[in-house]
């Protein structure tokens, strides 16, 4: 018998699944993506007006992509082994200067930010394409870099301008030449281990999470009271519920797609569901932690327009980006969410004008609502899928 005959090769777009699971090094990474993210709500709490809620989300959709891209990257190579892990510890490095820099990255340290930036995102390009030995997923890595090598070149170029509207509108080229790199040029060629795939993109959900229950705390300028303690609860009320909407089961129906998903189908699920679909999510997620911030710093006073189109603009964005995962993955509208995102969009006004304690009552209510209504709504199809999951 001959050594093709013996020999499985896993199909276009698949990684064999085996055993592959998030490694020790890939969750030492996310902490600085932790870091990042923490810095990027800090970034809007000291600027919390359009202009800075606009900064804010332009520095998140770099860094998501930047974290993204080393999700790629770690699921289809051992990036925790030979020269590998030290080139991932000097990714960790930059990605940290580039945190650092956040809060300022349009001002003062606007240059420091973009390049530590732009070095993590060329190390990307070098580590994929020094580990792999596949001719097909080499000229994938050969037309990704076509946006990922001039991308981050753009925004440095955007530090060296001193009009910050100029600035802006370079950042916003940039971001939309790198975004549309995969739509543009294809993701034909790459291989995902689809359980590895799903298993990172959960944790960093997680992560961006626990931002929100750290805004909690970064929140409190003054003594504990009554108020403060009941908006800490509601807090975390919206936080729980946001998990349940997604870990619950659409996370799980998600991963059973995709694991079915063979050739370049699985990809373009890749693709599309997690890289592009899952950064309304994070968005949204870092604005709530912003809304919460603001909420426990003065309780007792209406919310801002930013901060409360934060807060509920920002659970909007999130459902926003549950919708679009089911239209992709099922072609039906999730039309629970759907009404929940248009209420969220219409309490914006409310919280400029309701105390703030109350405006996250009414988050927290909301949030409570989705999930009450589709435990009712479609109790046997959930116990079914949780079901099938756990064997």
């Amino acid at each position: 018998m001959s050594v093709a005959e013996t020999t499985q090769v896993p199909p276009e777009g698949v990684v064999d699944e085996g055993d592959k699971r998030v490694a020790p090094l890939e969750l030492f990474f996310d902490l600085v993506f932790v870091f990042a993210l923490t810095r990027v709500t800090e970034l809007m709490s000291e600027n919390p007006t359009w202009e800075g809620l606009g900064q804010g989300m332009l520095v998140l959709v770099a860094l998501w992509w930047a974290w993204g891209a080393y999700a790629w990257l770690t699921n289809y190579i051992a990036a925790d082994e030979g020269v590998e892990r030290l080139l991932m510890f000097a990714v960790m490095g930059a990605m940290v200067v580039a945190a650092l820099a956040v809060p300022h990255a349009f001002t003062d340290d606007a240059l420091l930010f973009a390049v530590a930036y732009a070095i993590a995102r060329w190390l990307h390009i070098f580590l994929f394409a020094e580990a792999n030995e596949d001719v097909d997923t080499g000229q994938a890595i050969v037309r990704l870099a076509r946006t990922a090598l001039p991308a981050p070149a753009l925004l440095i170029v955007a530090a060296l301008v001193d009009d910050g509207t100029t600035r802006a509108v370079i950042w916003i080229v940039a971001l939309t030449i790198d975004l549309a790199g995969p739509l543009v040029f294809g993701v034909r060629g790459f291989r995902v281990s689809a359980r590895h795939f799903a298993e990172r993109f959960g944790l960093i959900v997680i992560i961006a999470l626990g931002e929100s229950i750290v805004a909690i705390g970064a929140g409190v300028s003054s003594d504990l009271d009554a108020g403060i303690i009941v908006a800490a609860a509601l807090g975390v009320v919206v936080s729980c519920a946001l998990w349940w909407a997604y870990f619950d089961v659409w996370a799980l129906i998600t991963e059973t797609r995709f694991r079915e998903a063979q050739g370049h189908s699985r990809i373009l699920i890749a693709r599309d569901v997690y890289a592009y679909l899952h950064l309304p999510m994070i968005a949204g997620v870092v604005l709530i932690a912003l809304g919460i911030k603001k909420t426990i710093g003065d309780v007792e006073e209406p919310l801002k327009t930013a901060p409360a189109v934060a807060l509920f603009g920002g659970i909007a964005l999130y459902y926003a980006g549950h919708i679009g995962i089911r239209w992709r993955i099922t072609r039906t509208l999730f039309r629970g969410r759907l009404v929940a995102l248009v209420v969220s969009l219409a309490l914006i006004p409310v919280g400029t004008e309701v105390d703030a304690l109350v405006a996250m009552g009414l988050a927290a209510a909301l949030a409570s609502a989705v999930i009450l209504y589709e435990v009712m709504r479609y109790a046997e199809a959930r116990n079914r899928i949780r079901s099938g999951a756990a064997h």
